[in-house]
């Protein structure tokens, strides 16, 4: 018997005969099938579950309030569509795939050719695009809808495969109606049973009454992306054969049974749902972060407050204030209030780096941990990027997972997992279904790299579970003046979704120049929004306030707010300095003769390491490197020795007593709280250079800073990576491939004043910030004399690159948002395929080259391979450096993990060609023995293997390695 035994109920109860033999669900191990309608059954109770349980309410209400019943119609909607998602496997096309089942259907009269007569023809009716059809024909034949009518609906049963159908695709397949219905005295008895499912889930689940309604609506494309996303989510959920099991069942389980057991086994944790905090902002401020004993909360925290709670409807907020101003705590207040009022279910916090996520990451948690909301229920929890499974206090959230197995459906090789909660405090998890570059985003809060907002406007497979991620939560966008041209093309088209999902966004920065306010906020407001950005908009344009929160709704006006400077205020005198390394050492042996710690900062990795070497000679062990060419957990380590050494002042900090240099690339420029007592940079564009000035004094060492050398208690910056000399400086060449000349050129410009004048005219921080980056981002420019061909030249060089950005941006750029009721066909056609979140689609948001990515061990002489000998202990005291990994087999977990945990991007050096010549070598270096299923950690990496020498060499090039320079590479 096909399915249900006695007392049938639910959807079994309103079928009988011979649609009872379709199948949907097949498992070739065992043998084990599930019947299509179980299958439709239990898509549409997961989906039912999904939105009472799981689903933030500003999603429910996005898609209720285009319909005539609201809310209720949502979920009856939803659900319907969950229930006749598959309908396209009632279809020879898909039921010849297994010739035992097929049989069973053709004994009762559902006729069709084996799948290798069918031939090549089968793959033109995928089954999601022969269920769109089928839906739309019975729209159109039994209930009297427009085509044009039932497309919007249908889209998301065509679409749950993760790429929407093509017209060309629709077209081709009603061409070959016998991929539907075999033709002659069978395609009746096709198109009977087709009918009978589809009748039986319009009366199971309360639509037949409710579709003549629906004919008049016109459905937004952002509903139809997030119903598309909900489907596919109640679809994975519902072909789990560990929570939906297959027919012959041990314990067998029907209908709502069936669905809450496995629920219970699922627990997965729902959304937040914090109400709006009420109280001062002094008294949020001290309930919700560590407030020092006696601080008050500063100006620009209050008025961004105030600003949340006096906003009609939750919408953006750009909060532009000093470094080291409480900018990320302000943000948190808000997205408490924004999401108390916009039923928002979590909060995504972007970051520039994988460093700065990792930064965030605890900060998040001990945040979360505060929340009263929070209390007794549990929420999963995320740190969104490629190497979060090697951060400790993320792995720390994954522990403890359950045993149950779950496919994950959209991994590339559909291995198994479990799922489950692991174990955490304050009732965190990271829970295990929601793992996954598809499914990890739908965690309810997210600190990661800015990446993984920018894939929401990259055409790709899957696209709309993204969107429904970032759907249900506030968004926080940090260091919003990190982002070049190439990547704003993507964040622009992003935030016009969320405007249009009505996803409340707070965005951050110290040095935002006017015009990317401008186009940010127009951005989300949505074109013609406000006077098609107008005179409206020209105000935020012209604000030069500083601090200054700006604030829109989608289709609104701008409101713009001037927070009073909270009286911190220091003044760096600046000076140039000539760029030769000689010179430099002389310099600094001066400045630091009576002690002190100073920072110097290279545009490229390379002028960090030869500056390094260069004062080696001079001030030997006093001096560090940091830059991004370390393994990762070299840097980490790095990362906190700095904070050791260099952090904010605290009986943990052991802050060097004589002299001390560091040298770094920009990873000096953010996330790290460190100070130093005297700063020398690279020209750069003058919002990084003013984020480097962010670390000289960042903070009070004694009364007037008497705790520092006397020479040093006046923060001064030397400005180099230039020849000064020249009527119009000259930067160097490594900061102009950077760079590019145009902005450097801006920079000196506005900087020169202050160059020119020294003591006598320094920057004022935080009151020259705004002025600076206004000046040096202004269409219109104060020329120095003598420059004006110059700057001519590099600009149309600049305004020629920042053109070639755009366009090739736009290559996979999602598409804007269509007109209501215009169906998602094609909406990510010509996309990237199935590698949003790979080193390849990163590469494609962030305009940079793929690049190779290896694992570095040690070769023992006698070919053996170990893990890199210097590595210390783990949180529970075990060694790491040294420890064996045979070639014969996998690797235990501890060695396997800290070798994962020594990787390593390789420079531009290998790219291109050379990337070709370097993978072909590398592979013949696989281990085969390590890419066993149960190699979760080396399983498809590359292993660079160094000498006892820590050397090796690689497609034509000699790479060096050592804990204090990094990596070297010179042509061998």
């Amino acid at each position: 018997m096909a399915g249900g035994g006695e007392g049938c109920f639910g959807l079994r109860g309103r079928l009988e005969g011979l649609v009872l033999e379709l199948w949907g669900k097949h498992d070739r191990d065992s043998e084990g099938w599930l019947p299509l309608w179980q299958h439709m059954e239990d898509s549409a109770a997961v989906a039912g579950l999904l939105w009472d349980r799981w689903l933030p309410w500003s999603v429910r209400r996005l898609i209720g309030r285009v319909l005539p019943g609201g809310e209720a119609d949502g979920r009856l909607l939803a659900v319907w569509l969950a229930a006749v998602h598959d309908i396209g496997k009632a279809t020879p096309a898909f039921a010849c795939q297994v010739e035992g089942l097929a049989d069973r259907m053709r004994a009762g009269g559902l006729e069709m050719r084996s799948r290798e007569a069918m031939g090549p023809d089968r793959v033109l009716a995928p089954h999601g695009l022969a269920g769109q059809v089928l839906l739309v024909q019975w729209l159109e034949e039994v209930c009297g809808w427009d085509a044009q009518e039932c497309w919007q609906f249908a889209v998301v049963v065509g679409g749950h495969h993760g790429i929407p159908p093509e017209d060309a695709q629709i077209n081709a397949l009603e061409d070959r109606g016998y991929l539907l219905r075999t033709p002659g005295r069978s395609r009746a008895v096709w198109q009977r049973v087709q009918g009978e499912l589809l009748e039986a889930c319009a009366d199971e689940y309360g639509v037949r009454g409710r579709l003549g309604a629906w004919r008049a609506v016109k459905l937004p494309q952002p509903v139809q992306v997030v119903l598309t996303a909900l489907v596919i989510v109640a679809d994975w959920i519902a072909s789990n054969p560990e929570l939906f099991p297959y027919h012959p069942m041990e314990e067998p389980l029907f209908g709502a049974a069936r669905a809450a057991a496995a629920w219970r086994k699922l627990d997965l944790p729902g959304p937040w749902r914090p109400a709006e905090p009420q109280g001062s902002v002094q008294e949020l401020f001290e309930s919700r972060f560590d407030l020092p004993s006696g601080a008050s909360v500063r100006p620009v925290q209050v008025e961004a407050v105030e600003l949340a709670r006096a906003m009609q409807v939750p919408g953006l907020m750009v909060i532009e204030a000093p470094m080291g101003e409480g900018k990320t705590e302000a943000a948190l207040a808000v997205a408490e209030i924004f999401a108390a009022r916009s039923g928002a279910g979590g909060v995504f916090f972007a970051l520039p780096t994988m460093a700065t996520g990792n930064a965030m990451f605890p900060r998040l948690l001990k945040w979360l941990d505060r929340l009263p909301s929070l209390e007794g229920r549990p929420h999963s929890v995320l740190l969104a990027h490629s190497k979060a499974a090697l951060n400790d206090d993320f792995t720390d959230l994954m522990r403890g997972a359950g045993p149950v197995a779950g496919v994950e459906m959209d991994a590339a090789g559909r291995g198994k997992g479990s799922f489950g909660r692991g174990g955490a405090g304050a009732e965190l998890v990271a829970h295990t279904w929601l793992r996954g570059r598809k499914k990890a985003m739908l965690s309810s809060f997210v600190a990661g790299t800015v990446d993984q907002l920018l894939f929401a406007g990259l055409k790709s497979k899957h696209l709309a579970l993204r969107h429904l991620a970032v759907a249900g939560k506030v968004v926080v966008i940090d260091e919003a003046h990190a982002y070049d041209t190439y990547m704003s093309v993507y964040l622009d088209r992003v935030l016009a979704w969320l405007g249009a999902y009505g996803v409340p966004v707070v965005i951050l920065s110290a040095t935002l120049p006017a015009a990317r306010r401008r186009e940010l906020v127009e951005a989300y407001a949505g074109a013609g929004a406000g006077g098609g950005g107008g005179a409206a908009f020209g105000v935020v344009a012209r604000a030069g306030d500083y601090p200054l929160l700006t604030a829109v709704t989608a289709g609104g006006a701008p409101l713009v707010r001037r927070p009073a400077a909270s009286g911190r205020a220091t003044t760096v005198r600046l000076e140039c300095v000539e760029d030769d390394l000689v010179v430099l050492a002389d310099r600094l042996d001066r400045e630091l003769a009576g002690g002190g710690c100073a920072l110097v900062v290279r545009n490229t990795v390379r002028r960090v390491v030869e500056t390094a070497r260069v004062l080696r000679q001079r001030f030997g062990d006093d001096v560090t490197v940091a830059h991004a060419r370390f393994l990762d957990v070299d840097r980490a380590g790095n990362d906190k020795e700095l904070l050791r050494r260099f952090g904010p002042p605290s009986p943990a900090v052991d802050r060097p007593a004589g002299r001390h240099i560091v040298v770094a690339s920009q990873v000096a420029e953010q996330s790290l709280d460190v100070d130093f007592d005297l700063l020398v940079t690279d020209l750069c564009p003058v919002d990084l250079l003013l984020q480097r000035m962010g670390r000289l004094h960042r903070h009070l060492r004694g009364k007037d800073q008497q705790d520092r050398p006397a020479r040093l208690r006046r923060p001064r910056c030397l400005v180099t990576g230039a020849d000064w000399s020249t009527p119009v400086p000259l930067p160097v060449r490594g900061s102009v491939v950077v760079y590019q000349k145009y902005p450097l050129l801006r920079s000196a410009a506005v900087l020169l004043p202050h160059l020119e004048a020294g003591e006598a005219r320094p920057v004022r921080l935080p009151q020259d910030i705004s002025a600076l980056v206004q000046g040096a981002y202004a269409d219109t420019v104060q020329v120095p004399a003598g420059w004006q061909e110059a700057l001519d030249g590099a600009r149309l060089q600049h305004e020629a690159q920042r053109a070639r950005q755009r366009e090739k941006a736009a290559v996979f750029r999602l598409g804007g948002i269509g007109k209501p009721g215009e169906p998602l066909f094609g909406w990510v056609a010509a996309g990237t395929g199935d590698m949003d979140d790979t080193p390849a689609g990163r590469a494609q948001v962030r305009d940079s080259r793929e690049s190779l990515e290896v694992i570095v061990v040690r070769r023992r002489p006698d070919g053996g391979l170990t893990t890199v000998p210097w590595l210390g202990e783990d949180r529970r005291g075990r060694r790491l450096g040294g420890l064996d990994l045979p070639q014969d087999q996998v690797p235990v977990a501890l060695a396997a993990r800290a070798a994962a945990a020594s990787s390593l991007r390789l420079p531009q050096e290998f790219s291109g060609e050379v990337m070709d010549r370097a993978i072909a070598e590398l592979e013949q270096l696989v281990v085969d023995a390590w890419q066993a299923k149960e190699s979760s950690w080396l399983a498809g990496e590359l292993i660079l293997p160094l000498d006892e020498d820590c050397q090796t060499r690689l497609a034509g090039f000699a790479l060096r390695y050592s804990t204090t320079d990094g990596l070297e590479v010179t042509r061998a």
